[in-house]
């Protein structure tokens, strides 16, 4: 039961790290409020699962010249432009924004762009989107 849970966090988190909508910190909080999983190894899965997704918005970046022609991956110039002179400005520490709604998936393509080595996107990603399920999870807590 409780791999069937994680597994469909883990879904959750990998789909709404990604450019796709998703509602992870909810199915979070859900998890938690059943009470059959430990909070911790919740978080855990969340901040994994979400992590690898914001890694294939990496992948998309750092492929972007290959895909660019695919009709599914069209990037739009004007944003591209500010998501990439954010990234100039503040460099790999912009990753810390990785959670962030609306901002946090471009920057992690427009990492990709830059080639950003995968291992220090992961780290400083994981680290960022961990802190923000810790903080859903603490919220969670004190409410109940």
């Amino acid at each position: 039961m409780i791999v069937g849970i994680l597994t469909g966090l883990f879904v959750s988190a990998f789909t709404s790290a990604t450019l796709l909508p998703g509602t992870s910190e909810a199915v979070l909080v859900g998890i938690l409020a059943g009470g059959n999983v430990p909070t911790m190894l919740a978080v855990l899965v969340a901040t994994i699962g979400n992590t690898l997704g914001s890694c294939v918005n990496w992948g998309i970046g750092a492929f972007a010249e290959r895909l660019s022609h695919h009709k599914r991956f069209k990037i739009d110039p004007a944003k591209l432009e500010r998501y990439s002179r954010w990234y100039r400005k503040w460099g790999v520490w912009s990753l810390l924004a990785s959670w962030m709604p609306i901002i946090g998936d471009p920057l992690t393509v427009v990492a990709g762009l830059a080639r950003t080595p995968l291992a220090l996107f992961s780290a400083i990603v994981f680290v960022a989107k961990g802190v923000r399920y810790l903080i859903v999870a603490g919220l969670f807590s004190l409410v109940t």
